[in-house]
């Protein structure tokens, strides 16, 4: 059953198939699938997983549990294994291929930042043969070249997931960023893309395609010295302080640099009456603060943006604020033009190293860990997890089973698996609110479940073992 956050909880009826000696069956199985599958993922023998590659332990539990609802007259652990090694193989791994270009693989080792929400992969595209527009593409040129014959730019693009490279063809308004000798768009140049239309391989000849569109951003980093020359050479001279509507009436265009504070959607109301916008506050390094409008089909733009980033805005067009029809004090305000050219350079979220307790590679289920670990001793282990800049630490591809002792306030992504000892069903909320108290071996917990509908936990009593995740973890006012 899936939860409004996310979250799903799923009954496990264990209480006559643990073994004799105590161990859990189900936590085992996902210890064993682990090892046997996904061993070679750039597992440390020694026990650090900084660089580990494979599935999280919440993704491993979450497919063994819908296997086995999908086959209602049982399972055997064949079936299992074959699922977990077929669904990894196709949906996440990234295991290198005689098709990735090796200009890839090389930047793929030093690739730190968190997708967009909205993103897909080149892979996926191959094997739905579909891509919707408001998707997005994160991904590098491999190659840019003019299609014999034509003066139309083509360019191979290839992304840090996929095996896969696809074509696309440029949009015009790019061809001089893509022209030799100053032009930008070249091999190991990343992008992000939205708005595409994908052209099958039943419609042209050849694989599939990606027709030209209009929502391109390039990506610049401030570590490598030709963008942080572009960026002082063509973005540092203008500030919004320095825009003049009477120069911009003569012709006189700018380009600014700034950071992105805010994404949100705008009310359409008068004169904008069914009109979609999107407001992206924009802040420069003087702190002066100005508004970019993104309009219509333009507001699947912002999909590529996240509050923090660089952006560097060439040429934007400039618009009175009445003619916009805001309602606020500034003059003006920036908008896409037909002219305007994007760069971004993207927040990195902060990565946190969080040595783990011996806690974490206990799995109480587990035959071969509890053999390595009589006769080697406690490990402790480091994981890499991702950090935002209010320190949340995201737990989703977690590789061990979290237990409860190591939750701390501010942790995400949470997967939990215990026993149900106490269900409290919550009046005076908004929405329906249910209360469990889960116990593991480490100790116990509350778990609040937030439901959009009325909802009843059904068949889920206390007793049984329960399987939550997409949990987030704070403190209480208890200082609990």
């Amino acid at each position: 059953m899936t939860l409004s956050n996310g979250a799903s909880v799923m009954e496990i009826d264990d209480c006559q198939k643990r073994e004799e000696q105590g161990e859990d069956p189900f936590l085992a199985f996902i210890d064993y699938a682990r090892s046997v599958i996904f061993s070679d993922e750039n597992e440390d023998p020694n026990g650090n997983e900084a660089g580990y590659a494979g599935p999280g332990w919440r993704w491993i539990a979450s497919r063994i549990l819908k296997t086995c609802i999908s086959y209602s007259s049982g399972v055997t652990e064949a079936i299992l294994l074959s699922d977990l090694s077929q669904a990894w193989s196709e949906q996440y791994r990234t295991g290198t291929s005689k098709k990735r270009p090796e200009i890839i693989n090389q930047l793929r080792k030093n690739h730190r930042r968190t997708k967009l929400p909205n993103t897909v992969t080149i892979d996926s595209i191959y094997e739905k043969n579909f891509l919707s527009l408001t998707s997005v593409l994160e991904v590098l040129v491999v190659d840019a070249f003019v299609l014999p014959g034509t003066n139309i730019y083509m360019l191979t693009l290839g992304d840090y997931w996929s095996s896969n490279t696809i074509d696309l063809y440029l949009h015009r308004r790019y061809y001089d960023l893509v022209d030799p000798p100053n032009g930008i768009l070249k091999e190991a140049r990343e992008v992000f893309l939205t708005g595409c239309y994908l052209r099958t391989a039943k419609e042209g000849s050849g694989g599939p395609k990606l027709l030209p569109t209009e929502y391109l951003v390039i990506l610049l980093d401030e570590d490598m010295d030709d963008d942080a020359i572009l960026i002082g050479a063509q973005f540092c001279s203008d500030s919004f302080s320095s825009i003049s509507l009477d120069a911009v009436k003569n012709g006189v265009s700018y380009s600014l640099y700034a950071r992105i504070e805010s994404i949100e959607p705008l009310e359409s109301q008068g004169q904008c009456g069914g009109l979609q916008r999107k407001q992206i506050t924009l802040v420069d390094n003087d702190g002066v603060k100005l508004r970019f409008l993104l309009w219509n089909e333009q507001v699947i733009l912002a999909n590529l943006f996240s509050v923090g980033s660089m952006l560097a805005l060439d040429r934007p067009f400039i618009a009175g604020s009445a003619e916009s029809g805001l309602e606020t004090s500034d003059e003006f305000c920036l908008e896409y033009g037909t002219a305007t050219q994007l760069y971004l350079v993207p927040f990195v979220k902060h990565e946190e190293q969080v040595c783990l307790s011996s806690t974490q590679n206990r799995s109480q289920g587990s035959k071969l860990h509890a053999a390595v670990e009589a006769t080697q001793g406690p490990r402790v282990s480091q994981v890499i997890l991702p950090c935002d800049s209010q320190g949340s630490i995201d737990l989703s591809n977690y590789p061990f089973q979290p237990f409860i002792a190591d939750l701390r306030d501010k942790m995400t992504g949470i997967s939990l698996y215990g026993v149900v000892t106490e269900m409290i069903r919550e009046r005076n909320t908004a929405g329906v609110v249910f209360s469990l108290k889960i116990d593991d071996v480490t100790g116990s917990i509350w778990a609040k479940l937030l439901f959009s509908e009325s909802w009843s936990l059904g068949r889920v009593s206390p007793g049984h073992v329960a399987f939550i995740s997409g949990l987030t973890c704070s403190r209480t006012k208890q200082n609990r």
